[in-house]
């Protein structure tokens, strides 16, 4: 009898945890043909015929309600829009408190960058330096950037979790992005223009209160 109700106990559990799981929310902003399942897919146009939201990522409110989303991904369409600050600000309001986004970019110097005329946004190791929060004791470029902030006057949206260089995607390649990422602002200051990565990886987690 105590085997079957335990059986029936963590039947229930199974279906709390399946309940859960089917309500988080996911948006892949600037999907293109990268079509994500499970998640609901954005982009400008559809040449493609797929199952995607039509949307000019340019213009904001995008179309949804405030506190939608636990998770964001946006690979390489941040670069394309006409304005960082009103995309990093729409972001936010769709997201719900401590929902992740995960972003994708490619490094300035990079040809990845410069190579493609659509690219208007540069992106740096510190591009969210004037939205995050900053934390525990200040070094000086922490004391610095606090007096000198861009953002507009909005207070720190986002606390970042993570953030990278990647060298290259080739496999023979990618060994020296580990090198780079020990010292991610010396490289970005002295020697990016000599050995230029390819791509930077963020992830924010958004700062709000409902």
């Amino acid at each position: 009898m105590e085997e079957k109700d335990d059986l029936f106990n963590s039947y229930i559990e199974f279906l709390k945890i399946y309940q859960n799981s089917a309500n988080i929310m996911k948006l892949n902003l600037g999907c293109s043909s990268d079509v994500k399942e499970g998640y609901v897919n954005i982009d400008i146009c559809n040449p493609w015929g797929l199952d995607i939201i039509v949307h000019d990522l340019n213009k904001t409110p995008y179309p949804f309600e405030d506190n939608t989303f636990d998770e964001v991904y946006v690979s390489h369409i941040i670069e394309h829009l006409n304005d960082f600050h009103k995309t990093i600000i729409e972001l936010h309001r769709i997201c719900k408190p401590h929902a992740k986004i995960i972003i994708k970019a490619p490094f300035f110097v990079s040809t990845k960058y410069f190579g493609d005329p659509s690219h208007k946004i540069p992106f740096s190791y510190r591009t969210f330096d004037n939205y995050t929060i900053i934390e525990g004791k200040l070094p000086f470029y922490d004391k610095w950037r606090l007096k000198r902030r861009t953002n507009f006057g909005e207070e720190s949206k986002f606390r970042m979790i993570k953030r990278k260089f990647i060298f290259s995607n080739f496999k023979i390649l990618k060994w020296i992005g580990w090198f780079i990422n020990l010292a991610p602002m010396y490289y970005e200051r002295f020697f990016c223009f000599i050995l230029p990565a390819e791509e930077l990886y963020f992830e924010i987690e958004v700062i709000k209160t409902v």
